[in-house]
């Protein structure tokens, strides 16, 4: 937001650029007479002209000052109330509810999983979020990748003990349902979607090197394709992980998922399968930052 255009300040109304201009602009000469000689002609002391420049300077520096409080207020300040504050206007959301922290995402990746987490309260909530988004890949779906994303993303430890029950669960049957085939590919002219997009976070805990993150998110699911019987549709779910700082950042210990929050459906009508196949190949994923 630009503050107001400052250029009437100071135009003289009814006067040239000239200082020496006389009023009126008719440039007659007059010659000014000390107090008590002459004045009206009746002896009267004669009134100093007013100097509308003196209120025109007045005026604008009034309208600075109004300028800079409204500016001070709108960037939320050091002082108390900048985040909610303790007035007595009710509970208001914190402006760390909503607002970018300013901390830049980060650059390094391993492999096609973001990674340099920072080591503090934002790093955590950063992590928490591209771990969601990897875990809600497709990669999830082929034994191969989905061996690279938990080794990426848990300790060893952790990592050992999902590999064999994740194989399980990513079964045959399980992947057939989706219209996948034996090793998780879609079938020839269909798209397969499977997208997390993280909403918002919450820190549970933090205590220097372990910290409880929970992701709020909307999800994409289904195939995308002529003859498909499971169309695309979203989910909406929280999930909650514990993370360990190690000598490779953040990593998770554990986690757990819930069903929700979910708002009231909205009444867009839902695209065509080619719209949906086009817009995942088109639209790229973002890396998450607190």
């Amino acid at each position: 937001m630009s503050l107001g255009d400052d250029s009437d300040y100071g135009n003289d109304s009814g006067r040239t650029d000239d200082g020496y201009s006389t009023i009126g602009g008719t440039r007659q000469t007059r010659t000014r007479l000390p107090d008590g000689e002459g004045g009206d002609g009746y002896g009267t002391p004669r009134r100093p002209a007013r100097k509308s420049r003196s209120l025109v300077m007045m005026v604008g520096v009034v309208a600075l000052l109004i300028a800079a409080i409204a500016f001070a207020n709108m960037g939320g300040g050091g002082g108390k109330g900048s985040d909610g504050g303790s007035g007595s206007g009710g509970s208001s959301p914190k402006s760390s509810s909503t607002a970018a922290t300013g901390t830049k995402p980060v650059a390094g990746k391993n492999g096609a999983i973001p990674s340099g987490f920072a080591h503090d309260e934002q790093g955590a909530q950063s992590a928490a979020s591209n771990f969601a988004v990897a875990l809600g890949s497709v990669g999830m779906f082929k034994k191969d990748s989905r061996h690279e994303i938990v080794d990426t993303i848990y300790t060893p430890e952790a990592a050992a003990k999902l590999r064999g029950p994740q194989d399980t669960a990513y079964s045959t049957d399980f992947l057939g349902k989706l219209g996948l085939d034996a090793v998780g590919n879609a079938p020839q002219g269909s798209t397969f979607v499977s997208r997390t997009i993280p909403v918002g976070t919450k820190l549970e805990a933090f205590e220097g090197d372990t910290a409880k993150v929970s992701v709020w998110y909307t999800g994409l699911i289904g195939m995308s394709g002529a003859g498909s019987t499971d169309p695309v549709r979203t989910t909406w779910k929280t999930w909650t992980v514990q993370l360990s700082w190690t000598s490779d950042g953040w990593k998770a210990v554990s986690d757990t998922q819930k069903d929700g929050p979910a708002p009231v459906p909205g009444d867009v009508a839902a695209s065509s399968s080619d719209e949906i196949s086009k817009a995942v190949e088109e639209y790229g994923g973002f890396t998450y930052a607190r």
